[in-house]
């Protein structure tokens, strides 16, 4: 029988003979920041793959918004179908250019970890609202380091961290599979935002302007499959994740057409400000009822400050969870009248 040590080993001598030598390879982690007996069986990516799947706020990202609030209907993506969404696209990138696959998935599956309900209107909502600001990327790292496992965290390594909060466009990841969860997490919403506009009735495919079409393709499946393949044309034997400089022009103009269209349109606008009455009014009764909140965010706001743990807290609700406190906090209960008789 194979000793559970040899599967470790035999994954680290397949990284060393078959991975680019821009790669991460397991073995060459910096580690984590605090000590702990290695597993017998699976690198520190693969375990702290595994370490975001089982916690709990892997689990709430099935109630969180992507773009529409609480849509009718099953088939709409949700925070948790976008993260499988990008986790899927970043292997495929990270396959293609000989990078590692378990550490770009790792950071793929814990990216939107720290992320609001009624998605990114809740975050610019929670950053209007706290006096440090709020951007998700920066509270998910905060999600694994502090906030999960009771306060104790996920204590993952490194790279995973590193990669978690630099996902976003502005961001510099240290590694080249932290690159690829970037490149993957603006292929994945535009695309299925876009499928999801058109699911919803505002708007349709001919209404992408015809130059994207022609430059991206007509479907979302065209349209991630000329993404992934012009990041490989374009980085192949490089120290770099990038697309073709034409396929990055149509990618913008794409989004931009997203802004315009879907984000920021009526609509959504409406919903915003719904949303923006709803976590303002819970975020200044919570700041100045600190008791109120379950015992481990009143904990913490022992020792951080009392808007951060408000923060906390609210940005780790779903959408329904965030209805629900809402309106136990602030809608009347209605009365049970006993008739006395006469």
């Amino acid at each position: 029988m194979e000793n559970t040590n040899d599967l470790k080993e035999r994954t680290y001598a397949i990284e060393n003979a078959f991975l680019s030598p821009f790669a991460c390879k397991s073995a060459d982690t910096k580690g984590r920041q605090r000590a702990e007996s290695p597993c017998p069986m699976r690198t520190d990516f693969q375990r702290d793959r595994d370490r975001i799947i089982y916690c709990k706020s892997f689990r709430r990202l099935k109630n969180k918004t992507q773009v529409f609030f609480s849509p009718e209907g099953d088939h709409y993506v949700t925070r948790l179908t976008h993260t499988l969404d990008v986790a899927q696209i970043a292997r495929s990138i990270a396959r293609a250019l000989s990078l590692n696959e378990d550490l770009a998935e790792a950071i793929a599956l814990g990216h939107d970890l720290g992320h609001t309900p009624f998605g990114h209107s809740g975050e610019r909502i929670l950053n209007s609202l706290s006096p440090s600001g709020f951007r998700h990327n920066e509270q998910s790292l905060r999600v694994v380091d502090v906030l999960e496992k009771d306060g104790q965290g996920l204590n993952l390594t490194f790279e995973v961290r590193d990669g978690i909060l630099n996902h976003k466009k502005d961001g510099v990841p240290s590694t080249l599979e932290g690159r690829c969860v970037s490149v993957a997490d603006r292929i994945a919403y535009i695309n299925h935002d876009l499928d999801d506009a058109v699911r919803a009735g505002i708007l349709t495919e001919n209404d992408v302007p015809k130059a994207i079409r022609q430059a991206l393709g007509s479907s979302s499946r065209e349209r991630i499959n000329t993404a992934i393949y012009s990041v490989y044309k374009e980085s192949a034997g490089k120290n770099r994740v990038a697309m073709e400089r034409g396929i990055e022009e149509a990618s913008e103009a794409l989004r931009a057409f997203m802004f315009e269209r879907v984000y920021f349109s009526g609509s959504a606008r409406g919903e915003e400000e719904k949303a923006e009455r709803m976590l303002g009014a819970m975020y200044s009764y919570f700041t100045m009822n600190i008791s109120a909140m379950p015992s481990f965010y009143v904990r913490l706001a022992e020792n951080c400050s009392e808007e951060q743990a408000v923060s906390d807290y609210l940005s780790s609700m779903t959408d329904r969870y965030a209805v629900y406190t809402f309106n136990k906090i602030f809608v009347p209960k209605g009365w049970t009248f006993i008739d006395e008789g006469n």
